[in-house]
Parts: structure tokens; C-alpha cells; sequence
């Protein structure tokens, strides 16, 4: 039983310095490759490194590369596969940045079209969450909305659809965070500004019943809040909405919390027509 052990641990040792010698020749082989001057065989091997997905390595040979071949016909073919190197090793904001500067220096080459779609797609794949800041998500948008105008027979637009539809519903759900800010922290004249913008930004939203009745709750809550000579116009603004929301929405689930402040309202604007006169 212990010499079945010692031979174990042995066979595991050798094993073990097998597969650091194979390294250490492996990594001497590669720097001798780039030190060479021989860019042929760097050209070869770079694409040898990328088809296996060494994309370090290939990074690095292509990066070398990309001065030497530059103003031959290598130079689009060398610029596409250190691009794409960057991408699978994702550095999605670096790659972008290659990608859109693929399309601008090679508006002609074979894969500019390919190179758009994916300046576009590493912008989606930097968007963040809804929480942060969503300068990614706003280029993502605009990117993909260029590729349509500029590639509308492309069988990417349909994907690019789907993807833009998922960004927009990023900024919905951040916009509407923001108004509810707005409203739990009771400063309704920004509600109802947002809300107003909103709607006309996501006439769609599945948001909109919600934030419609906001708006009209904010604009209730502004008027019996605000000085005498404001009221009037702030009720009007809620029993105005509130007719829109009823044309609107006749089902929803708030309309009973709508029409107790449309009530309220007309009872409010009732009193200051007595007062005032």
C-alpha cells in the first residue's frame, strides 16, 4: 500500500513538472515570436491564436501588427481580428471604440456593416443597470437607430429592434423611478412636469395609468399647498387631467381615488368662487 502511494504521488509529481515545463517552453516560444521580425509567420500565428481563442496572444501580435501593415490590403483584415481579440476578452468599451473606428477607416471592406452592428452592441453590452447613469444605454439607442437608417435590408434589424426595445424599457424604468421621487418627496410641480414629459417620450409605457393618475394627484396636492392666487389654475390642471384619465382608462384601478379628488376639487373651486366673490 505505501509503495502504491509513492508511486501515486510521483506519477503526480512528474505530471505536475510536465505541464510547467510545457508552459515555460510554450511562453519561451511565443516572445521569441515577438521579438521577430518576421511578420508573415506573426500574421499566420496571430490567426492561429484567434481561430483557437488565445486572444491575449492574439491581441498582442495583432496590436504589433496593425502599424506594419497599415496601407496594405492587411490592414482592414488585421484591424477586424485585433477588434474582435478585444471583444472576446471583453473589453466591451474598448472594442466599441475599434469597431466605429473599423467603419470610418474602411467604409468599403467586407465587414463594415458587421463592425456598426457591433459599435452598437458593445454600447448594449455596457448598459447598466437602470439605477445608474445611462449614458451607455442613450448611445446603444442612437447607434442602433443609425445601423437601421444606414443598413434598413439588413438581417440584423429585427435583432436590433428587439434590442432597442429593451434599452428604451432601461430609461422607462429609470424615468419613472425618478417621478416617484419626485411625488414621495412631495415636490408635485417636478411630478407633474416629468409625468408630462413622459408620456410624451413613452406614449406606450405600461407606466402611464399609474403616472397619469400621479400627475393628477400632484396637481391636487400642489393647489391646496399653494398660495391663494395659484389654486385655481393647479385645480383645473387636476380636474382637467382627470376627465383625460377617465376618457382614457374608464376601467382602471384608480379611477375611484380619481374621482374622489376630482370631487374634492370642483368643491374646492366652488369655495374660492364664494370667497372671491
Amino acid at each position: 500500500m505505501t509503495i502504491f502511494i509513492d508511486l501515486k504521488k510521483n506519477w503526480l509529481i512528474t505530471l505536475c513538472l510536465l505541464y510547467v515545463m510545457t508552459i515555460i517552453t510554450s511562453c519561451d516560444k511565443f516572445n521569441k515570436l515577438l521579438k521577430s521580425t518576421d511578420y508573415d509567420l506573426k500574421l499566420t500565428k496571430a490567426k492561429e491564436f484567434y481561430d483557437k481563442g488565445a486572444y491575449v496572444k492574439s491581441v498582442q501580435l495583432y496590436e504589433e501588427l496593425i502599424p506594419i501593415v497599415k496601407g496594405t490590403d492587411k490592414a482592414a483584415e488585421v484591424y477586424y481580428y485585433y477588434t474582435w481579440s478585444e471583444h472576446n476578452l471583453g473589453d466591451y468599451l474598448l472594442s466599441q471604440y475599434h469597431f466605429k473606428s473599423y467603419t470610418r477607416q474602411y467604409p468599403n471592406a467586407p465587414h463594415v456593416e458587421e463592425c456598426h452592428f457591433m459599435s452598437a452592441y458593445c454600447y448594449f453590452l455596457n448598459s447598466p443597470n437602470y439605477k445608474l447613469d445611462q449614458t451607455y444605454t442613450k448611445n446603444a439607442i442612437k447607434e442602433f437607430q443609425s445601423f437601421i437608417d444606414q443598413y434598413p435590408e439588413s438581417k440584423r434589424i429585427d435583432t436590433c429592434n428587439v434590442l432597442i426595445d429593451q434599452l428604451r424599457l432601461k430609461l422607462e424604468k429609470k424615468d419613472y423611478e425618478i417621478i416617484k421621487q419626485y411625488y414621495k418627496l412631495s415636490d408635485w410641480k417636478a411630478a407633474i412636469v416629468a409625468v408630462k414629459i413622459y408620456l410624451k417620450e413613452y406614449p406606450t409605457s405600461a407606466y402611464n395609468e399609474e403616472l397619469y393618475y400621479t400627475m393628477i394627484d400632484s396637481y391636487y396636492l400642489l393647489a391646496i399647498n399653494s398660495v391663494y392666487s395659484k389654486k385655481e389654475e393647479r385645480l383645473n390642471g387636476a380636474i382637467e387631467n382627470y376627465v383625460k384619465f377617465l376618457d382614457l382608462y374608464p376601467k382602471s384601478s384608480y379611477i375611484s381615488r380619481a374621482e374622489n379628488i376630482y370631487t374634492s376639487c370642483k368643491k374646492l373651486k366652488e369655495k374660492l368662487n364664494y370667497d372671491g366673490f
